[in-house]
């Protein structure tokens, strides 16, 4: 039976999400790919382990994440039930609605009748009472935000969710949002936004500046830029790489020379730092103390272990920040 780790608690560091009371460690475990219906299940249950075994408590998910739809959270489910559900009371479990998840008008976006539906399915899939958090997962053009907030203040209220969040909303969205929020006492806590070397929409649109000012957590996913930013892309495409496999979220077209010239510089920068790039570019998204925390992807339990590693190495000297900003112009 799986016992975990006396010592999981020693060598994570956790950062207050916002103004709430609520701790999330620095690296977080995202189920976005690798816990579908495609997966092996003994190597999801043992990332699993590694990561909790490692501090990382909090485990994000979404309504849709598969393949198949559901199978994430279903297979999440069959691990809390196997051995991790022991420990449910020292794990922060995340899910999301948002985008298609079932046929029909009531299966998308951000209605009050798809996003209470959404949530009872996927506490169902997990075998939960309630999540911790609860996001929005995209912003809906059609449908008014009061109704889209009201509806995930009444979620709190029933008790299926502590918190709530919302993710891909850009600054003037979680202005308005927040106003919302405010006006219900809903815990609201935390944006989940894409944010990496490579993006940082976050910055250019000031949502980074404005959470940090407003007591406003940020979570961020894509780090390493759907792999580029690891030492996969230095000589090339490879063959087995996601590009190749799934050419859905990075495209080989962006792949240019141009672009693996900063990667390569990186790469030399990060070696003289004694990090690898996928490191750096985890310990480079920390450094300012205004992100809570970066959510990592994993195929197997050694990557969780690698990116582990950044969570006391996030500073920067002026000289390197200097040379990488000079890297990414």
């Amino acid at each position: 039976m799986y016992q975990a780790d006396e010592k999981r608690y020693e060598e994570m560091k956790y950062n207050r999400c916002g103004a709430s009371g609520l701790l999330l460690p620095a690296v977080s475990l995202g189920l976005w790919h690798n816990f579908g219906s495609n997966g092996n299940f003994d190597n999801m249950l043992d990332m699993c382990h590694t990561a909790f075994d490692h501090g990382i408590t909090h485990f994000d998910l979404a309504n849709n994440y598969g393949p198949v739809y559901g199978a994430a959270e279903e297979n999440f489910g069959r691990i809390l039930k196997k051995d991790l559900g022991r420990y449910r009371d020292e794990l922060v479990i995340s899910t999301k609605a948002g985008y298609d998840m079932w046929p029909g008008p009531y299966g998308n976006w951000g209605s009050k009748k798809y996003l209470v539906a959404s949530l009872d399915q996927s506490l169902k899939r997990m075998g939960l009472d309630y999540v911790d958090i609860f996001y929005h997962h995209r912003p809906d053009p059609n449908t008014p935000l009061e109704e889209t907030v009201r509806a995930l203040d009444g979620i709190v209220k029933s008790g299926k969710a502590l918190y709530v969040g919302i993710s891909n909303y850009n600054k003037e969205q979680t202005i308005a949002a927040a106003e919302l929020f405010k006006e219900l006492g809903t815990p609201f806590i935390i944006n989940q936004r894409k944010y990496s070397m490579f993006v940082r929409d976050i910055e250019k649109d000031g949502l980074k500046d404005y959470a940090a000012a407003h007591g406003i957590g940020i979570i961020t996913f894509s780090p390493l830029a759907q792999g580029l930013l690891t030492d996969r892309y230095l000589h090339g495409i490879p063959e087995d790489s996601r590009v190749r496999t799934d050419g859905r979220f990075l495209k080989e077209a962006a792949i240019v020379e141009e672009t693996l010239k900063k990667v390569r510089a990186l790469n030399d920068l990060a070696s003289q730092r004694g990090q690898t790039l996928a490191q750096m570019a985890l310990s480079w998204i920390l450094k300012d103390g205004d992100i809570t925390s970066v959510l990592i992807g994993a195929s197997k339990p050694s990557q969780i272990l690698d990116n582990i590693g950044i969570v006391h190495a996030t500073s920067f000297s002026n000289e390197e920040r200097r040379k990488i900003e000079e890297i990414l112009v």
